[in-house]
Protein backbone atom coordinates (compact mmCIF):
# COMPACT_ATOMS: atom_id res chain seq x y z
CA UNK A 1 0.00 0.00 0.00
CA UNK A 2 1.47 3.38 -0.97
CA UNK A 3 1.26 6.23 1.44
CA UNK A 4 -0.23 9.43 0.05
CA UNK A 5 1.98 12.43 0.66
CA UNK A 6 0.37 15.56 2.00
CA UNK A 7 0.53 18.60 -0.29
CA UNK A 8 2.88 21.44 0.64
CA UNK A 9 0.68 24.23 2.01
CA UNK A 10 3.51 26.79 2.04
CA UNK A 11 2.69 30.18 0.54
CA UNK A 12 5.00 30.92 -2.42
CA UNK A 13 7.12 34.10 -2.34
CA UNK A 14 5.43 35.44 -5.50
CA UNK A 15 2.01 35.10 -3.86
CA UNK A 16 3.32 36.84 -0.73
CA UNK A 17 4.71 39.69 -2.85
CA UNK A 18 1.42 40.14 -4.73
CA UNK A 19 -0.56 40.25 -1.48
CA UNK A 20 1.85 42.82 -0.02
CA UNK A 21 1.52 44.96 -3.15
CA UNK A 22 -2.28 44.71 -2.95
CA UNK A 23 -2.22 45.82 0.70
CA UNK A 24 0.06 48.75 -0.15
CA UNK A 25 -2.20 49.88 -3.00
CA UNK A 26 -5.32 49.50 -0.86
CA UNK A 27 -3.69 51.62 1.84
CA UNK A 28 -2.50 54.24 -0.63
CA UNK A 29 -5.75 54.64 -2.58
CA UNK A 30 -8.33 53.69 0.06
CA UNK A 31 -10.17 51.20 -2.15
CA UNK A 32 -10.01 47.75 -3.69
CA UNK A 33 -11.14 44.47 -2.24
CA UNK A 34 -13.19 43.72 0.83
CA UNK A 35 -12.38 43.17 4.49
CA UNK A 36 -12.18 39.43 3.75
CA UNK A 37 -9.75 40.15 0.93
CA UNK A 38 -7.64 42.35 3.18
CA UNK A 39 -7.57 39.70 5.90
CA UNK A 40 -6.59 37.05 3.34
CA UNK A 41 -3.86 39.31 1.97
CA UNK A 42 -2.39 39.79 5.44
CA UNK A 43 -2.28 36.02 5.90
CA UNK A 44 -0.66 35.50 2.50
CA UNK A 45 1.82 38.35 2.95
CA UNK A 46 3.05 36.87 6.24
CA UNK A 47 4.12 33.70 4.48
CA UNK A 48 4.15 30.38 6.24
CA UNK A 49 1.41 27.90 5.45
CA UNK A 50 -2.32 27.92 4.87
CA UNK A 51 -4.83 25.31 5.93
CA UNK A 52 -6.47 23.07 3.35
CA UNK A 53 -9.72 24.92 4.02
CA UNK A 54 -8.11 28.32 3.39
CA UNK A 55 -6.48 27.05 0.18
CA UNK A 56 -9.92 26.06 -1.08
CA UNK A 57 -11.36 29.42 -0.04
CA UNK A 58 -8.63 31.28 -1.93
CA UNK A 59 -9.11 29.12 -5.03
CA UNK A 60 -12.86 29.85 -4.99
CA UNK A 61 -12.25 33.60 -5.24
CA UNK A 62 -10.66 33.58 -8.69
CA UNK A 63 -13.38 32.06 -10.90
CA UNK A 64 -15.96 34.38 -9.34
CA UNK A 65 -13.87 37.48 -10.04
CA UNK A 66 -12.10 36.67 -13.30
CA UNK A 67 -14.51 39.02 -15.10
CA UNK A 68 -13.69 42.01 -12.84
CA UNK A 69 -11.76 44.93 -14.29
CA UNK A 70 -8.25 43.61 -13.90
CA UNK A 71 -6.64 46.34 -15.98
CA UNK A 72 -3.81 47.63 -13.86
CA UNK A 73 -4.57 51.35 -14.16
CA UNK A 74 -7.27 53.70 -15.29
CA UNK A 75 -6.74 56.74 -17.52
CA UNK A 76 -5.61 58.81 -14.53
CA UNK A 77 -2.95 56.29 -13.50
CA UNK A 78 -4.83 54.88 -10.51
CA UNK A 79 -4.99 51.11 -10.14
CA UNK A 80 -8.45 49.66 -10.67
CA UNK A 81 -10.46 48.27 -7.76
CA UNK A 82 -10.49 44.86 -9.43
CA UNK A 83 -6.72 44.87 -9.87
CA UNK A 84 -6.13 45.67 -6.19
CA UNK A 85 -8.63 43.02 -5.09
CA UNK A 86 -7.01 40.43 -7.39
CA UNK A 87 -3.60 41.16 -5.84
CA UNK A 88 -5.01 40.85 -2.32
CA UNK A 89 -5.82 37.22 -3.13
CA UNK A 90 -2.33 36.58 -4.52
CA UNK A 91 -2.77 37.69 -8.14
CA UNK A 92 -2.27 35.37 -11.10
CA UNK A 93 0.32 33.41 -9.14
CA UNK A 94 -2.14 33.03 -6.26
CA UNK A 95 -4.70 31.61 -8.64
CA UNK A 96 -2.29 29.09 -10.15
CA UNK A 97 -0.96 28.08 -6.73
CA UNK A 98 -4.32 27.76 -4.96
CA UNK A 99 -6.04 25.91 -7.81
CA UNK A 100 -3.08 23.53 -8.13
CA UNK A 101 -3.09 23.01 -4.38
CA UNK A 102 -6.80 22.13 -4.37
CA UNK A 103 -6.14 19.51 -7.06
CA UNK A 104 -3.33 18.05 -4.93
CA UNK A 105 -5.57 18.03 -1.86
CA UNK A 106 -8.32 16.22 -3.75
CA UNK A 107 -5.84 13.68 -5.09
CA UNK A 108 -4.48 13.10 -1.59
CA UNK A 109 -7.99 12.81 -0.17
CA UNK A 110 -7.31 15.65 2.27
CA UNK A 111 -10.23 17.49 3.80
Amino acid sequence: MTKKTAPDLSIPKTVQANAKKGLELRQEYGFGGTQVGETTAKLLAEGGKVTARKARHIAQYFPRHAHDNLEQTDKKGKPSRGYIAWLLWGGDEGRAWSEGLVKQLEKAGAS
